[in-house]
């Protein structure tokens, strides 16, 4: 069963539990895909599906900032909670130290020598690490330690 399908499934139990929250967000995902594969003309796979469902979390983490930044506790947790649900769907996130050493193995498999091979550090690890760590924070740690050699 592909991710798409389960997704769908899921939409479907969550109609007959009455679960209007969790169905919302399962609605906004399946649009989201829908969106993708009608502007595209295409069937998107899994990779793809994570892809877009990673980025839906980015977005609720930056609203997150956002409301916490306004004082919109109430917004807030509403976010938190869809982001809950969107995360279920993904892979589990990757933990420091792996992080770490998918980091140091990339720098020393690309022969980086400073900042300016960082795309080629950047294109190894997200090979490894995609959908898997935020990539905008694995790279603010690639650009520390390739600054400091």
């Amino acid at each position: 069963m592909s991710l798409k399908d389960k997704i769908i499934a899921d939409m479907k139990s969550a109609m007959k539990a009455g679960e209007k929250d969790r169905l919302m967000v399962v609605r906004h995902m399946l649009a989201a895909i829908k969106q993708i594969e009608i502007d595209e003309r295409i069937e998107i796979d899994d990779a793809r599906v994570l892809s877009v469902l990673g980025k839906m979390v980015k977005q609720r983490r930056d609203s997150v900032a956002q409301f916490n930044q306004g004082n919109r506790t109430d917004l807030s947790e509403i976010e938190l909670g869809e982001i809950a649900v969107i995360e279920t769907y993904l892979p589990e996130q990757l933990s420091q130290s792996e992080l770490d050493a998918i980091i140091d193995t990339a720098i020393t498999a690309s022969g980086a020598e400073g900042l300016r091979d960082m795309g080629k550090v950047m294109g190894q690890i997200k090979s490894q690490a995609a959908g898997r760590a935020d990539m905008g924070a694995v790279g603010v740690t690639v650009k520390q330690r390739l600054g400091a050699l």
